[in-house]
């Protein structure tokens, strides 16, 4: 089976597995794993606390090797490429509004890195159109989603071979696994290892996504962020780089989106409905950023924003969690339940569909009798890749906060969060299908998996040494560098 999961496979390609799987939450993990176990044959039914699915937000990076899995589900690669940042641009500037790097195409930018210009590792892409799209083709399938179902706890029965929760109302629930893709705070922890402490950074992110008409009542703010390319149709991305801080816009012909890093505020909260108005944004924005104050054109643009859109949301730092499952592998944690990242890296959504594509994929090849073993395997390919991906999230974050502009003038892609090829390149379906046999082998031979004979899904060279936050916030309170350790990251 090692070349499975190269070609297109749609649903009903499998056999029925007769694994029973329970998902707890309609995050992209939560659904990418409805979708993937629905295609590899197990049966599936999800449970979500909200009496919907949240189709709301701003944006997020979407990495290729997430996306990779659209090719077995043709309408949604279909609906995927009609909404997605095609011909996009990048522009950059100081915080206080000088242009450091003209716009350039995503194309011109991926030529100049030696990369394929029509093959881009990644691109930003709306959440409310990425979600409705999941949405749709989990509606269509017919999976078994029961809303308004908080779950408070979580249990497995090792005698029996079944893991399962309770909700709020008492009512328990039972499968042969639980996929736990509830996020932050998932109440899975407590069964997988206990709670993993948050931290606060000390920062926070404004993030506000509003219709582009709204730009009309200063001609100043529509003419600045306005949408660039031959015909003055394509969308770009602006960054804006400052000492200790960064901001992203991104201008589409309907939406406008802007993001600013900042120091964390009293009503800063780890929570996507934590809304505050932009009086608030404009009295704080230049706190922390030097003599330079912020530029006058992106002070316009918050006051430009309609009230009740913009978020304060407080950025938390965790450890790498040490266990993802359950002592008997009945319960796994996937996406943020199982790996938090800061938004710099460019990651979060990505590892979430990667999670998803990856246990789907060892679970059909395990099998019912074997459930533990391919959680377990996952696990081994999964843990390094993401300890690493969240590494490289740190480092983003010291590029884009203190970026060094005399380099930039030689080089402009060091003004650009790091992506590097072992991220993007990766396919977790056909990296499964090649891998799953031998890595079983070598996991019941007590065979760490960064000394093993799998080829590495993480830097090559690397060898996994456990990290802190509070390494992390020494280092940077001693002004050194997130050092990411041996190995070819770049």
């Amino acid at each position: 089976m090692a070349g499975d999961g190269a070609e297109p496979k749609p649903v009903g390609s499998y056999p029925q597995t007769g694994i029973d799987v329970l998902i707890i939450g309609t995050g992209l993990a939560g659904l990418t794993a409805a979708l993937e176990c629905t295609r590899k044959g197990h049966k599936v039914r999800v449970l979500e606390r909200n009496e919907t699915i949240n189709t709301q937000g701003d944006m997020y990076f979407m990495g290729l090797s997430a996306t990779r899995f659209f090719k077995h589900w043709p309408e949604m690669k279909a609906e995927y490429d009609s909404i997605g940042l095609h011909n996009a641009w990048i522009e950059t500037f100081k915080h206080s509004g000088e242009q450091m790097v003209p716009p350039l195409s995503v194309a011109e930018r991926l030529r100049d890195a030696g990369l394929d210009p029509n093959t881009p590792p990644g691109t930003f892409q709306m959440r409310p159109l990425i979600y409705r799209m999941f949405v749709r083709q989990v509606e269509k399938l017919g999976v078994d989603i029961e809303f308004n179902r908080k779950v408070v706890d979580f249990f497995e029965d090792e005698a029996r071979g079944k893991g399962g929760c309770i909700t709020d109302d008492g009512k328990k629930y039972e499968a042969d696994v639980v996929i736990a893709a509830d996020g932050v705070g998932s109440k899975s922890q407590k069964l997988v290892g206990g709670q993993v402490r948050a931290r606060p950074s000390g920062r926070a992110m404004w993030r506000a996504a509003f219709p582009r008409e709204h730009l009309d009542q200063n001609p100043e703010v529509k003419e600045f962020f306005k949408l660039v390319g031959p015909d003055g149709d394509n969308p770009i991305v602006r960054t804006f780089l400052g000492p200790g801080t960064y901001a992203l816009t991104l201008t589409r012909p309907d939406t406008m989106i802007w993001i600013m890093n900042h120091n964390a505020t009293t009503s800063s909260a780890e929570n996507w409905n934590n809304k505050i108005d932009s009086a608030e944004v404009l009295s704080q924005m230049d706190e922390g950023v030097g003599p330079n104050p912020w530029a006058p054109i992106f002070k316009s643009l918050v006051k430009c924003t309609p009230p009740k859109t913009i978020v304060n949301f407080e950025l938390l730092w965790r450890d790498p969690q040490p266990s993802w499952t359950s002592p008997s592998a009945r319960v796994i944690q996937i996406g943020d339940a199982a790996h938090s990242y800061l938004p710099a890296s460019s990651n979060g959504a990505t590892q979430a569909i990667e999670d998803a594509v990856s246990l789907a994929s060892c679970l059909q090849l395990g099998g019912r009798e074997n459930i533990p073993e391919a959680v377990r395997s996952h696990i081994r390919f999964r843990f390094i890749r993401n300890a690493c991906a969240q590494k490289l999230g740190f480092s983003n974050a010291e590029l884009l906060q203190e970026t060094d502009w005399s380099k930039v003038k030689l080089d402009p892609r060091r003004a650009q969060p790091k992506l590097p090829k072992w991220v993007w390149s990766h396919d977790p379906e056909k990296y499964t299908y090649e891998n799953y046999h031998r890595n079983v082998e070598n996991m019941n031979k007590d065979i760490r998996f960064d000394e093993s004979d799998v080829p590495p899904n993480f830097p090559p060279g690397y060898k996994y040494e456990p990290w802190t936050i509070d390494w992390v916030m020494d280092c940077m309170y001693k002004g050194v560098p997130v050092e990411l350790g041996a190995g070819q990251w770049e």
